[in-house]
């Protein structure tokens, strides 16, 4: 009999019950008709944390499989004693400075109660100053992991000196990765400098050389391979955008229908990363693509270039990277490549085509090309004149639409 495990869950800031086992296509069917809802982040389906929902779940698979259910009793047990449920928070592991142990994405852990004021100053500070969603959860994440490591010891209260020992334990003892440790790092800093108004707190504190990763890009033909994997009008349209203007995943679905400028064929991209807006070239393809689409498409968008099952509402950003997965697999690309290599195949191939990198700093709306070119800027007429590679890609004929 299958091995289903019922467990408490923190996502998207409630409390749920998280429903765990190995795939089955059965297990799948029942536990999506007893209302429960796929979540790809925390990689397990999941439905309210109440009596009538456990009821219908247990009803629904206990013919099937066998119920875990003693992690879900023992926290319920916790909280019934008078355990402060507004102290519990998502973590990917619980630390100690002793020992790890791993608790998987999304699962439950305790702040002491002497910082229990912590992650609730630093989101109210962090709000205020506007910082985006993914930010938010990021920065609180990773503080989360620094108020489970020193249990009941006050976090105003540390010092430089100690959290210097505590980040060479997360490096050698939890071996967490360069980029993992500048976020940790920044999170700490903006709790003791922009909530706490510690000036300079971690000036004396090194951060670690961050590892120069190179951007995984397809070729042309690779691309064309990739495109003509696609037979969904609308899957091909989302490719065929984010690559002709190298948009990030979440630009490509943000775009708008009053964001395209057929007049001085321009895509605005609107509040982007880093709360930048900035032009770039509406590739003369790309608008034929986008008009062909949009006659056929059913029924037609009436906000968003690309919407999902309700009108008026943006296509999903994970939804478009699994379009993405799908054609790289059906093409036969073996490359560990993401949507966002489809970016980083546009840049290299107006480098390749000889196009200034200083024009393609500012299509791509990157804040800066090195430390020592932090600054420059282009005038914005000469984008618009900068062919995109998708034009020649399909005046080679390798394109089908």
């Amino acid at each position: 009999m299958k091995q289903v495990a019922l467990k408490p869950l923190y996502h998207r800031e409630k409390e749920w019950i998280g429903i765990y086992f190995k795939n089955d296509t059965a297990l799948n069917i029942a536990t999506k008709n007893a209302g429960a809802t796929w979540s790809q982040t925390n990689r397990c389906w999941y439905i309210p944390l109440n009596k009538e929902a456990f009821a219908k779940i247990q009803s629904a698979l206990k013919e099937n499989a066998k119920l875990e259910t003693d992690e879900l009793r023992k926290y319920l047990e916790k909280r019934k004693a008078g355990t402060d449920s507004s102290l519990i928070i998502p973590a990917k592991k619980v630390l100690t400075l002793h020992k790890v142990k791993s608790n998987g994405n999304g699962r439950l852990t305790y702040i002491s109660a002497v910082n229990k004021h912590v992650l609730p100053a630093m989101k109210q500070r962090l709000k205020l100053k506007a910082f985006s969603p993914s930010t938010i959860r990021t920065y609180l994440n990773e503080m989360s992991q620094l108020l489970s490591a020193i249990k009941d010891i006050p976090a105003d209260e540390l010092t430089p000196e100690l959290l210097k020992r505590y980040l060479v334990y997360c490096y050698e003892k939890l071996g967490l990765k360069e980029n993992t440790l500048h976020s940790r790092i920044n999170a700490m800093k903006f709790y003791y400098e922009q909530v706490l108004g510690r000036e300079k707190f971690f000036w004396d504190i090194p951060r670690p050389k961050k590892q120069l990763i190179l951007p995984k890009v397809l070729g042309e033909k690779e691309i064309a391979a990739l495109f003509n994997a696609l037979e969904n009008k609308k899957h091909k349209a989302i490719l065929f955008t984010a690559y002709s203007a190298g948009l990030r995943v979440s630009e490509t679905v943000a775009l708008k229908l009053n964001n395209i400028d057929s007049d001085r064929m321009q895509l605005f991209i609107e509040n982007a990363k880093g709360k930048k807006d900035r032009y770039v070239t509406l590739s003369p393809v790309l608008l034929d693509v986008l008009r062909s689409y949009i006659r056929e498409m059913e029924p037609r968008p009436v906000k968003y270039l690309f919407e999902g099952e309700k009108p008026g509402q943006s296509y999903p950003a994970r939804t478009a990277q699994k379009v993405f997965q799908r054609a790289k697999e059906k093409a036969g690309i073996s490359k560990t490549v993401s949507f966002h290599s489809l970016r980083h195949s546009f840049a290299t191939h107006l480098l390749e085509k000889g196009i200034d990198i200083r024009y393609i700093k500012e299509i791509l709306g990157h804040f800066r090309i090195t430390t020592t070119e932090r600054y420059l800027h282009v005038a914005k007429e000469k984008l618009i004149s900068i062919k995109s590679p998708l034009d020649d890609i399909w005046e080679k004929g390798k394109i089908n639409w």
